[in-house]
């Protein structure tokens, strides 16, 4: 009598409820994309605020992104950190970016957290409600997605990386570029609504609306609430 090997079974899909429809969240293959959480853009007297933006718009998201952080340790997920900035030189900041803009503070400039969007200074660090640990990726970037002229594509290929749930700031910026660079690259994306924001309320309703556009054309979108709750994860933990 023949025997027919065992085949393990197949661990059912995880499906967070979203826009335009329903997002597979393989939690081993997922990786959490923390972006640009620095302190020059959230805290008063950073480079945000001097700006003249209201840095309290992007504060808002800390809790939940924070939960969503902890959920997502848990589960043993791939945690990303970007951070923008450039070398004190600036060699890594192209011309055109470094001259933009006609504000009275510029790249390089010191502001009031040290020199704006330099490596190392304390304007460049992430918060300390979302400070990265021992293992977690930091990913310092020049531009504003994560594959530019960055390890990032390789560093997720090692870990096998297939979908992102992405969140940070702003919203139709630095999240927006690096998720439609994941989408090309052939990254499944889910954009976390809720911690996600932009110094302009229309222009996150407006990315949102663009990335779940014609069935999806760039990604997903979902609150945290949707994630945890397909991850079961206790939202008062």
């Amino acid at each position: 009598m023949s025997l027919v090997p065992s085949v393990p079974p197949v661990p059912p899909v995880t499906l967070v409820s979203a826009q335009p429809y329903d997002f597979e969240l393989p939690t081993q293959h997922c990786a959490l994309v923390i972006i640009d959480m620095q302190r020059d853009f959230l805290e008063p007297g950073g480079f945000g605020d001097a700006l003249g933006n209201d840095v309290l718009r992007l504060q808002a998201i800390v809790p939940a992104l924070k939960t969503l952080l902890t959920a997502c340790r848990a589960q043993g997920m791939t945690i990303v950190h970007t951070i923008e900035c450039h070398r004190p030189d600036l060699s890594d900041c192209p011309p055109a970016k470094l001259k933009r803009g006609e504000g009275s503070l510029k790249i390089g400039d010191r502001g009031g957290m040290g020199r704006i969007l330099i490596a190392g200074e304390p304007g460049n660090g992430i918060i300390d409600d979302l400070a990265p640990l021992p293992g977690e990726i930091v990913l310092e970037k020049p531009g504003k997605g994560a594959f530019c002229r960055t390890p990032f594509e390789a560093l997720l290929q090692e870990r096998g990386i297939t979908h992102l749930l992405l969140t940070g700031v702003t919203t139709e910026v630095c999240v927006q570029t690096t998720m439609r660079e994941a989408n090309d690259r052939g990254y499944e994306c889910l954009l976390v609504e809720d911690c996600t924001e932009s110094y302009f309320a229309a222009f996150k309703e407006a990315t949102l609306a663009m990335v779940t556009a014609q069935g999806g054309i760039v990604g997903w979108t979902a609150p945290s609430t949707n994630v945890l709750a397909a991850m079961n994860w206790n939202v008062l933990a």
